[in-house]
């Protein structure tokens, strides 16, 4: 058995040569969990210790011992932990927020502020400065924008990203100006940039667009030069998106996904196991299910008959729930058909059993207005299916977040394409929309790159259409055709309407990855 004495000092140095100071009462701990160990196990728990703690975002260098101790024990665990949850629905509501510290390079957890709907009025300016944040952090180390030339990228030229100040400052002609900020009309028909420091008017009669949607209240890289107090634009790009590997390193191992777990399950091995075992695994997204249709719910029967003996893992179902508006009857008339959807569901006994059935409404379903995040459907109309079917059936907000094992999946039921298209400077003259939407949506960070007159959102859980670090799949249910888009590294999936593409829906397959088009087979089909 080792020296207590000698232990104590190796695992000092230890987590010296890491940054961090250790308590002596910390140091005893550790050394005592070590002492039963060979030198070869020894060695190989603390690189495992102290690369748990780099993970994590400590607000100080110097370890305690409840943070060792925590640490160990998440080290050691060999089973899955009480948070580590196979399938979790993460309601908009409960998203975390996280902070850039600007000093140390890295995202931190606000744990203060609390989250009212109806906020100070600063908020109204202050998600969208969280997002220039998120998206400057990002753009400025990309290898365009980098002071350090990275290993390969020698030969290429450094462009400088400035700020709006550095530009009202000058009183001569600034060439090859590139600034990042937000597209706005500060008076009508008159474009600017605005950024935290201030806002310039610009030229835009002989811009060059790249490939995007550019929209009111979207951030764009300008490239251009300044003259008399105009910034005259001869291209405007996206700001460059980043996968979710680069992104990681400025988080550490803070849930940045939502969910009952502190750390991030994305890195949770145990998991990973049981994702890659599950390769049969699937599930399904329909969007525009309407529950008082007789042809829908005929194939949803048929649906579920197909998928009864070998049950998907969950079935989303995207609103609108109901075909046409019913006035002041609507919420009775949903209620009535939720009802006769728990006792089709509750015939099919394996379904029932091991599957879960997500409702995330649409924008007609009640009762919440038109302002994302939007609340899920009210207790009162989903009573009777929940007490049929119990937790099999949840619902849940407008967006959500599903989490299957180290899977994040994001889910948004909304007409993107035509509010986007509808609202952008410039229509793509080449390209499909949705891979020019798909790059938008990454590249802005976020499920809404709208102005609040076009789609309102609360301010204060702005953070709950977030798209950075990127998920796995996003899923934007619209009334656009079908689509399945990947771009860095992450999968961007419109299912179409349910009834209006002959019954068609989408089915991910997470062992793999892979999203798979399927639809109902027609009756007259053999």
């Amino acid at each position: 058995m080792a020296n207590l004495q000698q232990l104590r000092s190796e695992v000092n140095n230890a987590f010296k040569l890491s940054g961090f100071t250790i308590r002596r009462e910390a140091s005893t701990f550790v050394a005592e969990q070590l002492a039963s160990l060979t030198a070869q196990e020894r060695q190989k728990t603390i690189d495992k210790l102290t690369a748990h703690i780099l993970r994590q975002c400590l607000s100080q260098p110097v370890l305690e011992k409840e943070q060792v101790e925590t640490a160990l024990k998440e080290c050691s665990s060999s089973g899955l932990e009480e948070t580590e949850t196979v399938l979790n629905v993460i309601d908009a509501f409960s998203i975390p927020k996280l902070n850039y510290d600007n000093e140390r390079k890295r995202f931190l957890k606000d744990v203060n502020s609390p989250n009212n709907l109806f906020p100070d009025p600063k908020w109204k300016a202050q998600f969208l400065i969280d997002r220039y944040t998120i998206i400057w952090q990002r753009t400025i180390r990309n290898k365009l924008f980098a002071q350090e030339k990275l290993p390969g990228y020698e030969s290429e030229k450094n462009f400088e990203l400035r700020k709006i100040e550095v530009l009202l400052s000058s009183s001569s002609r600034i060439d090859e100006v590139i600034v990042l900020g937000l597209l706005t009309q500060l008076t009508e028909g008159k474009f600017y940039l605005e950024d935290p420091t201030g806002s310039v008017l610009l030229d835009m009669s002989q811009t060059r667009y790249h490939s995007g949607l550019f929209t009111e209240s979207s951030f764009v890289l300008a490239e251009g030069y300044f003259d008399d107090k105009v910034l005259h634009v001869m291209g405007l790009v996206l700001p460059p998106s980043e996968n979710r590997a680069a992104s990681l390193p400025y988080f550490g191992n803070i849930n940045t996904f939502g969910g009952k777990s502190r750390s991030l399950l994305k890195n949770s091995q145990n998991l990973l196991k049981i994702e890659q075992q599950n390769e049969d695994g699937m599930i399904i997204f329909l969007s525009d299910v309407w529950f008082d249709n007789l042809k829908v719910m005929s194939n949803l029967k048929t649906l579920f008959t197909g998928y009864n003996e070998f049950p998907p893992i969950a079935i989303v179902f995207m609103g609108e729930f109901l075909s046409c508006p019913y006035g002041f009857e609507h919420s009775t008339q949903l209620k009535s058909s939720l009802t006769s959807l728990g006792e089709l569901i509750h015939q099919f006994t394996n379904l029932r059993e091991s599957c879960k059935f997500i409702f995330v409404p649409g924008r007609s379903d009640p009762s919440a207005p038109n302002i994302l995040p939007r609340q899920a459907i009210p207790n009162s109309i989903t009573e009777p299916i929940r007490n049929k079917l119990g937790d099999t059936v949840i619902f849940t907000t407008n967006p959500c977040r599903i989490q299957y094992c180290t899977q994040e999946i994001v889910v948004i039921r909304q007409d993107l394409v035509t509010k986007m298209c509808r609202n952008s400077i410039h229509f793509p003259e080449t390209g499909d929309i949705p891979d020019h939407l798909t790059k938008t949506l990454l590249s802005q960070c976020t499920l809404s790159p709208l102005s609040l007159g076009i789609q309102p959102v609360f301010w204060k859980h702005a953070e709950a259409l977030s798209l950075y670090p990127m998920p796995d799949l996003v899923v934007v249910a619209d009334h656009f055709q079908p689509y399945t888009r990947s771009y860095q590294n992450c999968q961007v999936v419109n299912p179409g309407s349910f009834p209006r593409t002959e019954y068609s829906f989408k089915v991910y397959v997470p062992a793999s990855k892979t999203v798979e088009d399927s639809q109902i087979p027609k009756e007259d089909d053999t």
